[in-house]
């Protein structure tokens, strides 16, 4: 994204340059894990049928496995605002929230409604642009790369089948820990069903014949509760909460208060305040913008 609304202040990341154009955000913040990003889901959800799928607000988008089974994208939802499950989730979130992959950014948009500093990361160009075409904040970010505010994040969401990022939950489930300041909250949505599934999938607008366009396959997961429960315990996290609301599971777990990494804090009472120091303080619309 060259370029974003000159009336608002905003976080936007330009994709020439990963750390060009951040207003508000220390780029070269030091993390814990350095990390390769996680290409093959980066490169799959820029391509056109998932930045159309946003443009236009609605599908058909699927999930497709090796082996033909489709999981249906639920865009229009994703397109819309928050629903009653998903406000279920945000009045758990805590202090500073960090919305991974915020896709077009409704709950960006409703954190900030509730009065949360919210930031939204995503790795498609086009999520980005609608999440601040609403308002919200966001970077063009893989949550494996390097990102503000590691170890600070009151609350960090894994909503919308996001726990599948990378096809690995262990190393997911690693890096949000790292992310979240002592005490910290991860919010994350589960299937509503027992499930530990490792695949491989691509994404699937239904428009080339079946089995077609094999290329573009990338790791995903899904998981129920129990499961979810079983890979962030060794991670420190704990859970705090089960609910449904509305057919959709989700899972709180609370952050172990004793884990310390090189570069937190010992005083986590401090975490919100630093997170919200990276947020713009000009309001007045005339700050400068990525592309500008």
């Amino acid at each position: 994204m060259s370029r974003a609304d000159r009336g608002r202040n905003v976080l936007v990341h330009s994709p020439a340059d990963p750390d060009a154009g951040l207003v508000g955000v220390e780029p070269h913040e030091p993390h814990t894990t350095p990390q390769p990003p996680v290409r093959p889901d980066a490169d799959a959800w820029g391509t056109d049928p998932y930045a159309n799928a946003l443009r236009n607000g609605h599908g058909p988008l699927f999930l497709r496995r090796t082996d033909g089974w489709l999981l249906p994208l639920d865009v229009e939802r994703w397109c819309a605002g928050a629903d009653a499950a998903d406000l279920s989730a945000l009045r758990r979130c805590e202090g500073p929230v960090l919305d991974v992959g915020c896709g077009p950014g409704r709950l960006v948009a409703a954190l900030a409604a509730r009065g949360h500093r919210a930031l939204g990361i995503d790795v498609s160009e086009a999520a980005v642009a609608r999440t601040v075409r609403l308002g919200g904040y966001a970077l063009r970010r893989s949550v494996f790369d390097p990102l503000p505010g590691e170890g600070r994040w009151g609350t960090v969401l894994l909503a919308d089948g996001n726990i599948g990022i990378g096809g690995d939950p262990d190393r997911l489930l690693r890096r949000a820990a790292e992310l979240l300041a002592p005490g910290g909250l991860l919010v994350a949505e589960t299937v509503p069903h027992d499930l530990d599934e490792r695949v491989r999938v691509r994404l699937d607008d239904g428009r080339a014949p079946n089995g077609a366009g094999a290329d573009g396959h990338f790791p995903w997961a899904r998981l129920g509760s129990s499961a979810l429960l079983e890979y962030a315990r060794p991670h420190g996290l704990r859970a705090d909460g089960q609910w449904e609301a509305d057919g959709r599971a989700f899972v709180a777990l609370r952050r172990s208060r004793s884990v310390r990494t090189a570069n937190q804090s010992a005083d986590s009472r401090n975490s919100a305040a630093v997170v919200s120091s990276q947020f713009p303080r000009n309001t007045s619309g005339d700050s400068p913008l990525a592309g500008s």
